[in-house]
């Protein structure tokens, strides 16, 4: 079922550091079944059994308006698999306008049409994330990057990072993750609003409520 509706709550142009973001529209409907907390906590445990951390190489760019966060973090994780394609050519493959662009489906598809491989979309559609999906998004972001693959996460609102600074995207953002740390309890995200703050670590528990009514490409 896709997942697409009008956006909730969307309030135009979020400001992140003196940087305009544009809106993102919101995520429902779950695009995969849930994990129980059984096998999420099975899951953890055997990403926990691999490496403690990992950093991709990527080509960083900023979005080139407000509304190009989609096409600018859908191409960040592009360039860390070897493609380079312009924030133009990917804004029309997402279907991007002043609006937004719909959802994580949509990055997921662009994703696997333009040099992606096996991404999936995975959403949190409730306000908050329940434990199940913060291990669910931990054990994903670990299998991603070690195989070369950013995630693409879309969220909303405000969260803060490992050093306390808050992020605020209240009219919906998108934004991509090329690495983690302590086996995925921290990601590093490479942000295309701001150039001057274009790369911090979170905790993946407080990425997974910022995902929260949406979802991310993994």
């Amino acid at each position: 079922t896709p997942i697409r509706k009008t956006a909730l709550g969307l309030a135009g142009l979020a400001v992140a550091g003196g940087a305009l973001a544009g809106p993102a529209l919101s995520m429902t409907t779950p695009a995969a079944v849930t994990p129980t907390a059984a096998s999420a906590s099975a899951n953890v445990k055997d990403v926990e059994k691999g490496a403690p951390t990992k950093v991709l190489d990527y080509q960083y760019k900023a979005q080139e308006n407000f509304y190009y966060c989609a096409p600018a973090a859908t191409r960040i994780a592009l360039t860390a698999q070897g493609h380079t394609p312009s924030q133009d050519d990917v804004a029309k493959k997402l279907g991007t306008t002043e609006a937004g662009t719909n959802s994580a489906e949509d990055t997921t598809r662009v994703l696997n049409t333009t040099g992606g491989k096996d991404y999936h979309t995975v959403a949190i559609p409730d306000g908050t994330a329940k434990p199940a999906e913060m291990d669910r998004l931990q054990v994903d972001v670990v299998h991603a990057i070690d195989a070369n693959r950013p995630v693409v996460a879309n969220i909303k609102g405000t969260a803060t990072d490992v050093d306390g600074t808050p992020h605020s995207y209240e009219g919906g953002h998108y934004l991509t993750v090329v690495g983690y740390d302590d086996h995925g309890r921290k990601v590093k995200i490479a942000d295309p609003a701001n150039p001057n703050q274009s790369e911090y670590w979170m905790n993946t528990i407080n990425l997974a409520n910022w995902a929260a009514e949406r979802g991310y490409s993994a």
